[in-house]
């Protein structure tokens, strides 16, 4: 156990922060905010919030976690690899698949895959997750980046916090909207009743998704997201904040949900600088057939 005695230096200081810079470098912040919700990091022997503010004197002990063992067999799912070099990869994500295992979930996911095609993944956060730097849902296809080592983990998190890793969805809603673009500012928060969904809450997160009109239809419109922020849900729970939910959408969408491959959101473009070559990266993913299917049936009776 590590005894770590806080100086007048440091007061005012968040927790987490004060750990990631001084005692944890080769970490990711939500690693060091996991120790810290698991009791594993301490002040004052009292179990303390993320965001905790140090005052001088604080005494943080800091309890040594035994390293987690990999116990995830490789599976072949043929991945959609655009791009690959010794740093990191850029995946196609399939509609359907679940970016990393968890204990409710038991099915084979993107990190599954990932270790039949991939040789090295970063560690940054832990063995159920190596190289995953963000997430999509189950039921959204799309573009991700994923990590073949820490220092470029750790760099992508970073240009990701800072709102610098570019993101842009097409998404099938649910009603016409009126206006041809919009910007919805709206914090977001796990929902009080229902824990399987997020919902716009006044003590939220801050979530920004910007939206453009690219057609319009008899009762649904397409449109291009692009998010300013990296919520949950973000743009499922958006477009229903605004009374637009993400066709087929099975929890923020109507009760009588069309289509049985769940919400029609598909993450088209990602571009990021690249942390190692410092080159501008910009990648396309073309929509899944059953996405192109819908649009040619919706389009039969556009209005614009």
């Amino acid at each position: 156990m590590k005894h770590i005695k806080i100086d007048k230096d440091y007061q005012g200081i968040r927790l987490d922060i004060f750990l990631l810079e001084h005692y944890f470098k080769d970490k990711s912040r939500s690693y060091v905010q996991q120790l810290i919700k698991d009791e594993h990091i301490q002040v004052n022997n009292e179990k303390i919030k993320t965001g905790y503010l140090l005052k001088a004197q604080d005494d943080i002990t800091i309890k040594e976690v035994e390293p987690e063992k990999l116990n995830i067999q490789p599976v072949d799912l043929q991945l959609d690899i655009i791009y690959e070099d010794e740093d990191l990869l850029v995946i196609n994500k399939p509609q359907g698949l679940v970016v990393h295992p968890a204990s409710s979930y038991k099915e084979p996911t993107l990190v599954h895959g990932l270790l039949h095609q991939v040789d090295e993944l970063s560690s940054i956060n832990g063995v159920i997750r190596p190289g995953i730097v963000h997430r999509i849902d189950k039921d959204t296809s799309g573009l991700l980046v994923v990590a073949k080592n820490d220092e470029t983990h750790r760099k992508l998190s970073e240009d990701l916090s800072k709102h610098e890793i570019e993101r842009v969805y097409l998404a099938i809603t649910y009603g016409v909207i009126t206006e041809n673009e919009g910007t919805i500012n709206a914090p977001i928060a796990r929902h009080p009743k229902n824990r399987l969904k997020m919902a716009v809450l006044p003590d939220g997160k801050a979530a920004v998704t910007h939206f453009k009109v690219l057609e319009r239809y008899e009762k649904n419109t397409l449109i291009e997201c692009r998010l300013e922020t990296g919520r949950t849900h973000q743009i499922r729970v958006h477009m229903q904040f605004i009374h637009h939910p993400i066709l087929g959408d099975p929890i923020y969408g109507p009760k009588e949900v069309i289509g049985d491959e769940g919400q029609f959101l598909h993450a088209k473009e990602l571009s990021f600088y690249h942390p190692i070559k410092k080159e501008h990266m910009t990648f396309h993913a073309p929509m899944p057939e059953s996405f192109q299917k819908m649009i040619e049936k919706l389009k039969s009776n556009s209005v614009s």
